[in-house]
């Protein structure tokens, strides 16, 4: 049986009064200077979290200096990632944000000693930077994953505080009960802490498989299939469909993508609470591709 579903959702929804609001770093030291992190993803070398990793491996320099976590630099200072220079300040730009369906089969990883297949595989080239993967899903599910060559918004989606909501459908073998129900709402203890779904929705199914619509607000390896062992019901199929208020549309069938266009990446960085570019381009060559 298919996945149950109702109309196709746009790709990226307008944000309702219920999403999660998006802050700053609460950041209050110099305001010229910037966290050297926050500065390496901003220009596309990874993640914030990549970053730090960089930095704390002796990737980066300042000054001819090796950095360490907490440097804060300006614009007089000289930095090298990799040995490469890091031209800041850099006017702000556009970033690329790629929605892929993933199929299972496929890891969220560049590399793998077991030689499977990537999610990176196939994403097309990018100058000046790499594909950031915003979140993870496990080998055995599939759905949506959302790239950006935008480190520091990619860091803004993934990072625990900001809680984003992400919904799965589910199918289990069984049927839930009401007191199922109440004590995945409620809170079920993993061996890594307390883990519940805030919403879950009925959404039918024929003898012993039922499909079930979750929403969850974090990322724990292979957290919702555990919640649900944890009551005596194991999931068959496990498929994302929305990213705090990116959706999966119907269209971008399992192992193909599609390039967000400007007014949705515009939509995705106010939400998160990003500034947008003051001059917005009218076209760009992979918008053609659409």
């Amino acid at each position: 049986m298919s996945a149950p579903h109702s109309r196709p959702p746009r790709s990226v929804r307008s944000p309702k009064s219920s999403d999660t609001p998006f802050s700053d770093d609460g950041e209050t030291a110099d305001p010229s200077s910037q966290k050297l992190q926050k500065v390496l993803a901003a220009a596309g070398f990874g993640s914030r979290r990549e970053m730090e990793e960089w930095i704390s491996n002796g990737r980066v320099s300042v000054n001819g200096e090796i950095a360490t976590l907490g440097t804060r630099i300006t614009e007089a200072d000289r930095v090298l990632a990799d040995r490469r220079p890091v031209r800041w300040p850099f006017s702000l730009a556009l970033p690329r944000v790629l929605i892929y369906h993933k199929p299972e089969g496929e890891i969220v990883s560049r590399d793998d000693p077991g030689a499977r297949q990537t999610v990176f595989e196939n994403l097309p080239k990018i100058k000046n930077g790499k594909w950031i993967a915003i979140g993870r899903l496990d080998f055995n599910t599939e759905g949506l994953l959302i790239f950006t060559s935008d480190g520091e918004l990619a860091n803004r989606l993934m990072h625990p505080s900001f809680a984003v909501e992400r919904e799965y459908a589910v199918r289990i073998m069984g049927e839930l009960t009401r007191e199922h129900m109440q004590q995945l709402t409620s809170g079920i203890e993993l061996d890594d802490g307390l883990a519940r779904f805030e919403r879950i929705m009925e959404e039918g199914g024929d003898n012993s498989n039922r499909w079930y619509r979750v929403v969850i607000r974090e990322g724990r390896n292979r957290e919702i299939r555990r919640m649900f062992a944890e009551v005596g019901m194991m999931v068959s199929r496990l498929i994302r469909v929305r990213f705090g208020v990116v959706n999966l549309p119907a269209r971008v069938k399992r192992g193909k993508m599609m390039e967000l266009d400007v007014k949705q990446i515009v939509t995705l960085l106010k939400w998160a609470g990003m500034p947008v570019p003051d001059v917005l381009p009218q076209t760009r060559p992979q918008d053609k591709r659409r």
